[in-house]
């Protein structure tokens, strides 16, 4: 279910002043029985100024950005980590969830590396199992991130299965060129540049803290 827009209030503000002062002056005058020049002027004032305010709400509507809606997500809430993971790393992966999870509008985190689902974290369907499509492996091939910024337009949001139906947007950010962090949001076009970036060096540092410890276990 959709949130209502905050800003509609605000919007609607100056339609509603500039009709109520229009209407007050015309009943005002209506009722007078002697017309002075003076209250003529205020009048012509009063009828000017309820007219601006007219036309600024009317901009307003047009012109002010509606904030995205946020929607709630068709799943339920799970943290699931891979059990034979090394301790650091699901510390690490819970530390990067739970920030992603409480400072941006990400509701569903997923970490697919080395061809495994390492975690699902967040509101996700039953589904576990991450089939690659074309989106995901040119993510993995370019080692560049994907934004889609409004998922229910893209052809291929099919491929996101395995994230709520309803996803609003979603983020696949690369773990260098072994994996990939998939970010599913709850409103449209909610990512900013600067989350953008700060995804990207949280990528970072568990692209670097993963690596380091398939190394490890590769040398025991």
């Amino acid at each position: 279910m959709a949130k209502s827009d905050p800003n509609q209030i605000l919007r609607l503000l100056p339609l509603v002043v500039g009709s109520l002062g229009g209407i007050l002056l015309v009943v005002n005058r209506s009722l007078t029985v002697e017309l002075t020049s003076t209250q003529s002027r205020s009048d012509a004032l009063g009828i000017i100024l309820s007219a601006l305010l007219i036309l600024v709400g009317l901009i307003w509507q047009q012109v002010q950005p509606r904030s995205p809606e946020a929607v709630q997500l068709i799943g339920e809430e799970r943290f699931e980590l891979v059990e034979e993971l090394p301790e650091a790393a699901k510390i690490e992966l819970a530390w990067a969830s739970h920030l992603l999870l409480t400072n941006t509008t990400t509701r569903s985190i997923l970490v697919y590396y080395q061809d495994r689902v390492l975690m699902r974290r967040g509101i996700l369907p039953d589904n576990k199992k991450i089939n690659p499509g074309v989106i995901l492996r040119r993510v993995l091939e370019t080692q560049k991130p994907v934004y889609l910024v409004n998922l229910k337009i893209y052809p291929g949001k099919i491929e996101f299965d395995y994230l709520p139906e309803n996803t609003q947007g979603v983020i696949c950010q690369p773990l260098s060129n072994q994996g990939v962090l998939i970010l599913g949001a709850n409103t449209p076009r909610s990512y900013t540049k600067q989350d953008e970036n700060w995804i990207e060096g949280i990528a970072d540092k568990l692209a670097e803290t993963l690596f380091s410890l398939c190394m490890d276990a590769q040398a025991e």
